[in-house]
């Protein structure tokens, strides 16, 4: 089955890598969700996005997570949309999105490894971006 995909905004892509980390086990956390929604309603890059996007976007996520080739698609949608001094915020805000529920599960460790990948986010900005979603997401 081939599916026709839509083109992304910037801010498209910024949303389908978190719809992405969230999706990426297969359970959608509330915490996770809050995680998405209040970036978008609070980051400064997301000022002129309209939020009722984020239904959209996350329904082209879940449905090339469906298919064989999905990921790839997924990727080069997301490449073609994002300028490249965005592909370390996409990383903070995929990481922030992983954070969000205390910790990482296997399926969202190995989608962060590929978002690192498909991004060239260099190990040292990989790891200071990580450590920071880990401190602030931090509880006594």
């Amino acid at each position: 089955m081939t599916i026709e995909l839509p083109s992304f905004s910037p801010c498209d892509a910024l949303v389908a890598v978190m719809v992405a980390v969230s999706a990426s086990d297969q359970t959608y956390r509330t915490s996770e969700l809050v995680a998405i929604q209040r970036s978008v309603d609070h980051y400064p890059v997301f000022a002129d996005y309209d939020a009722d996007r984020i239904r959209a976007v996350s329904q082209t996520v879940i449905t090339l997570f469906e298919e064989e080739e999905g990921l790839d698609a997924l990727f080069g949608l997301i490449r073609d949309a994002l300028p490249e001094k965005l592909y370390e915020t996409a990383y903070a805000l995929a990481c922030d999105v992983g954070a969000a529920d205390g910790r990482l599960y296997e399926g969202e460790v190995a989608m962060l490894a590929e978002i690192r990948h498909q991004l060239t986010i260099t190990r040292l900005h990989a790891a200071a971006i990580e450590l920071s979603a880990q401190v602030r997401h931090r509880i006594l």
